[in-house]
């Protein structure tokens, strides 16, 4: 089952993925744990994209881009804890081939669109906090399209890329993914193909679409911080730090998982940590967002209000 016969070489049709079967146990701890998550998720970044909508206070490019990443983060979770919910459900854990590249497309799609939209917030806050003069006419409407769309595009665009090297594998040995989602490094380990020249290739684009927008945010927050520590009213420094910090919260978050996973590398014993971590990036990040923004942003609370 999950084989078709070609010529000699038996080609598998459809992965099993283990995710947590390992500890039957806590199945259903796991399920509630994930279903509540999920749920919260969706209600949270929903709430806010509503709110950014349809209260005027908040039609400004801050909020356009937070509203952009509200969607991005339901869209992210949707790719993997629906089907990770069923197959708690049903214990069914097969996934086919076209459905596991479809969900690492959009996956892989979505995390690179973060890094670049992540980074275009940080530009948003330099911009408005280092030359508050010429805020208004940088960041445009035209300015903030073209920005979203482009974090869209290139997160796509490399996702696309590395989608059609995947497929052209053959995979013709073991079909169990170690993991709870189609990841890279799971699936194409179960390659019979030579699988070096799709590594490197992955390789550089994930390093193009993380350490640069991560140092491009970690320049965007050394000027804010120095341009903040030049305020001479505390309450000035206050009020300027607090409309970073929700983001810097999230962008540390985010980026330091992303960048343990797939940047750092890690011995064979260390393997099962990749789980962890990913739990963390494509599970409890896209719930944290809504919070933080939420709890620390008094724009956001008086919407609410």
């Amino acid at each position: 089952m999950g084989r078709a016969e070609q010529g000699n070489e038996t080609a598998v049709v459809e992965f099993i993925i283990l995710g947590f079967q390992s500890i039957p146990e806590v199945q259903f701890i796991l399920f509630l744990m994930f279903l509540v998550t999920y749920i919260a998720t969706v209600l949270g970044n929903l709430l806010i994209m509503m709110l950014v909508v349809t209260d005027h206070h908040l039609h400004n490019p801050m909020f356009f881009f937070l509203g952009n990443l509200s969607f991005l983060e339901t869209c992210y979770t949707s790719t993997i804890l629906p089907r990770m919910l069923a197959s708690f459900l049903t214990n069914k854990y097969v996934i086919s081939l076209s459905g596991c590249f479809l969900q690492y497309f959009f996956f892989t799609g979505l995390a690179g669109a973060e890094c670049c939209l992540l980074t275009v917030m940080s530009y948003d806050r330099y911009i408005a906090i280092c030359k508050p003069l010429h805020y208004t006419a940088i960041m445009n409407g035209r300015c903030c399209l073209q920005l979203a769309g482009g974090s869209w595009a290139n997160g796509l665009l490399a996702s696309a890329i590395v989608t059609s090297l995947m497929q052209q594998l053959t995979f013709c040995g073991p079909n169990e993914i170690d993991h709870f989602f189609c990841d890279f490094m799971p699936v194409v380990k179960l390659s019979c193909s030579d699988t070096h020249w799709i590594e490197l290739v992955t390789f550089i684009l994930a390093s193009l679409l993380t350490l640069p927008p991560f140092l491009l945010t970690l320049i965007s927050y050394v000027y804010i911080s120095n341009t903040v520590l030049r305020i001479p009213s505390s309450t000035g420094r206050h009020k300027a730090f607090s409309t970073c910090s929700s983001h810097l919260t999230v962008v540390t978050l985010f980026y330091g998982t992303l960048i343990v996973v797939y940047l750092v590398p890690k011995p064979n014993t260390l393997g099962d940590l990749s789980k962890v971590f990913s739990v963390c990036y494509t599970v409890l990040t896209p719930l944290v967002n809504p919070l933080i923004y939420s709890l620390r942003n008094n724009n956001i609370k008086k919407a609410l209000r």
